[in-house]
């Protein structure tokens, strides 16, 4: 009986001591009240976590060591092995022959037009490679430091190219041998002197046909060889001109004091110079051909 009383005793403390805020004791399993605080968080068996360590101490990360490191690799001893090795250059092609001694053509022309500018040859173009002009080039490669061979290679080209500019249709054609201009529908009846300005020509035309074909200089911008459609009037073998006194031979005279008519300086000169408005020719035997041919009445025709 007074056990049972003790014990609701000490329950009914327990209760007071919750309800004043204070720590309830543990009570064994026989009834006994335990002595020391109850505990308020997990079971000492927990493992509490650890406190942060001090600033600077072993345990504190260093920037960079959460990441995962990997060892350096290996340096090759020989620097440069593992690169792929470059392609090796190729070798200087040897020059290639363009040009010879007999070559023929407007590449020729070309060639000659070039050396003339350079004055290396002075007679010409003439469109074939002949020895002048093979002495010329063998001249023109001695002064720079190549072979001197004659003929005309790819080195040798290159570097006339870049001392030259490129021919005009006068220096192409300062000798002569430029080909004629279509003809003008006048003179494809009858018989007719075809003259070109544009291709600086003379035709001699029978019937629509070119029988012969030989170049031609005219008058300078103040004293023009007029255009149109003529005929010869008067034909004069060994005539002198009244007006400036100099030699006009085979002259066939169309319009005035104009006739078609062989030159001295146009022979020498080339197109350096100008007529006084008449047509020149600089092939004497072309010109005597024409005369002989040519008669009182036929066309002569001067056009662009």
């Amino acid at each position: 009986m007074r056990t049972a009383v003790i014990r609701r005793t000490l329950a009914g403390l327990g209760v007071l001591a919750l309800a004043c805020g204070c720590k309830a004791q543990a009570v064994g399993s026989d009834g006994a009240a335990r002595s020391g605080p109850v505990p308020s968080g997990p079971p000492a068996s927990a493992a509490a976590p650890a406190a942060p360590s001090a600033p600077g101490s072993a345990a504190t990360p260093s920037p960079g060591r959460d990441k995962p490191s990997y060892p350096a690799p290996a340096k090759p001893s020989n620097p440069g092995a593992d690169r792929p090795s470059s392609p090796a250059a190729s070798p200087t092609p040897p020059p290639r022959t363009l040009y010879a001694p007999g070559s023929r053509g407007t590449q020729v022309r070309e060639l000659q037009a070039r050396l003339r500018q350079i004055a290396w040859l002075f007679d010409g173009p003439t469109g074939t490679y002949d020895d002048p002009t093979a002495k010329a080039v063998g001249g023109f490669q001695l002064k720079r430091g190549l072979p001197s061979t004659g003929v005309t290679d790819t080195v040798t080209w290159q570097r006339l190219v870049a001392m030259t500019h490129e021919p005009t249709r006068d220096e192409l054609y300062a000798a002569g041998g430029q080909p004629a201009a279509k003809p003008d529908p006048r003179c494809m009846t009858g018989r007719a002197l075809c003259i070109s300005k544009k291709s600086r020509t003379v035709s001699w035309m029978v019937d629509g046909k070119r029988l012969l074909t030989t170049d031609v200089r005219f008058g300078s911008q103040y004293t023009p060889t007029r255009e149109g459609l003529f005929h010869v009037f008067w034909k004069s073998r060994h005539h002198v001109s009244t007006i400036y006194h100099t030699p006009m031979p085979y002259a066939m005279f169309f319009s005035g004091g104009q006739a078609v008519h062989y030159s001295s300086d146009f022979a020498a000169r080339g197109y350096n110079g100008a007529s006084h408005g008449c047509v020149n020719v600089r092939d004497e035997a072309k010109i005597a051909s024409l005369f002989a041919q040519v008669r009182d009445g036929d066309k002569v025709v001067i056009y662009w």
